[in-house]
């Protein structure tokens, strides 16, 4: 998701560039404003990525998700 925003962002720069020559005004009123929006999509994909990774991190901390994944490979090997 996070590369897709981005990839629009770098599209609608683009778009700002070649509309120098173009010089269509409703392209020049527009693309600004929906770059603006974009980037701040972006910006709040990242945070709310990194508030998952975080929730997710502290979750598996608090209810010792790793060493429960441990033991039940251990009991697979051992046919428990």
């Amino acid at each position: 998701l996070q590369h897709s925003q981005q990839a629009i962002i770098q599209k609608l720069g683009k778009i700002e560039v070649d509309n120098i020559e173009l010089g269509d005004k409703k392209l020049d009123k527009d693309l600004p404003e929906m770059h603006q929006r974009v980037a701040d999509n972006l910006d709040s994909i990242v945070d709310i990525l990194a508030y998952f990774a975080d929730k997710t991190e502290n979750f598996g901390n608090k209810n010792n998700v790793d060493a429960l994944k441990e033991q039940e490979a251990i009991n697979q090997v051992t046919g428990q």
